[in-house]
């Protein structure tokens, strides 16, 4: 629930951000398919770009802090952008070449869903074409979190993914963290 985490008064961030939540179940199973390879980094220096300051043991909320704006959603968006170009197009590029993949093997990419330039620079970087890249962030905004598994569902129950297929899950998020998995459905 990002609304808790939003000042409804900040235009930069406010109108980003949806909530939503999601799964996937995963088990084990004889059949072939299932998670083919997965990647993940992060850089926790660049925390600082999109954080909530306030909350929790770093900065617990008192009355004295409660109207500071600390804990809300605080972003610097053009350098998370720029962050966010680069490490999802890095993500997908490794789980291509860590599983010996290309991108005319990719049936469907699913990205977290937080901005649509975001999408298509990394669909772009793997030379993907968009029509093979699932997007729905017109519908709720980015999820956070959530964005993946509402996108996989969605793609499932319209017909876009189907037994066999070859999918790549990328993401970006909080504390800086990026990463990717190639999933055989």
């Amino acid at each position: 629930t990002l609304s808790r985490l939003v000042n409804w008064k900040d235009r930069n961030t406010c109108v980003l951000f949806g909530d939503g939540s999601g799964a996937a179940i995963v088990a084990a199973s004889d059949k072939p398919g299932g998670i083919l390879e997965t990647y993940m980094k992060s850089d926790g220096s660049l925390s600082h770009l999109l954080e909530v300051p306030a909350g929790a043991g770093r900065m617990p909320i008192t009355p004295e802090n409660i109207n500071n704006g600390k804990r809300y959603i605080q972003m610097e968006g053009p350098e998370v952008f720029k962050s966010a170009v680069k490490a999802m197009g890095e993500a997908a590029t490794r789980i291509l070449e860590c599983s010996g993949t290309t991108a005319d093997d990719i049936s469907l990419m699913i990205p977290h869903q937080a901005n649509i330039r975001i999408i298509e620079a990394t669909a772009k970087r793997i030379k993907l074409p968009m029509d093979r890249v699932f997007i729905n962030i017109h519908k709720y905004g980015n999820t956070s979190a959530a964005s993946i598994p509402i996108a996989l569902d969605e793609a499932v129950r319209e017909g876009r993914i189907k037994q066999n297929d070859k999918i790549i899950l990328v993401a970006f998020g909080a504390g800086f963290t990026w990463g990717s998995a190639l999933i055989e459905w």
